[in-house]
């Protein structure tokens, strides 16, 4: 197999936060899904799947992992070897998504159904209410974050080429 030591230089992750995916202890967001995956040479669908199969064997209604202030749920989870994947994504109330960055190649398009949410791609804030959305290059630097009161709830369909 490869190295902790490969990976970690492969994707700029640290050794700790690439173990702690390893053993279950942490929950990656989507695009770190997406950047292991590619350091791995495998498809993210199949990594998306496993955590999928897992959550089934928990008895987890339907596909929903969570990490700090928001959590995600698959609606692809058999878009093995796909360009295209679609989450629904949730950030709760007056909170950073994660209040990290993200950055991966390809497209992003982001529809709100409840809360209002602010999109950071670049230098560049959109603020999107709900039905609102947004299509942008995914391989830019972006953010969200939740400005209502309330919990967000969002599609995101991914684009990776």
């Amino acid at each position: 197999g490869l190295s902790l030591d490969y990976l970690a230089n492969e994707t700029g992750f640290s050794i700790d936060y690439i173990s702690g995916i390893e053993k279950g202890a942490i929950m990656p967001p989507v695009a770190t899904i997406l950047r292991l995956s590619r350091a791995l040479e495998i498809d993210s669908g199949v990594l998306l799947k496993k955590e999928r199969d897992e959550a089934d064997k928990r008895k987890v209604e339907g596909f929903r992992e969570r990490t700090e202030a928001y959590s995600y749920q698959t609606l692809t989870p058999d878009a093995v070897h796909k360009h295209l994947k679609a989450f629904k994504v949730f950030i709760d109330p007056v909170s950073d998504h994660k209040s990290v960055s993200y950055q991966h190649e390809g497209e992003e398009f982001i529809y709100v159904i409840t809360g209002k949410v602010e999109v950071t791609v670049g230098d560049n804030k959109t603020v999107l209410d709900p039905e609102d959305s947004l299509h942008f290059n995914s391989s830019i630097v972006h953010k969200l974050r939740n400005l209502s009161s309330e919990k967000a709830e969002m599609v995101v369909v991914l684009y990776t080429p």
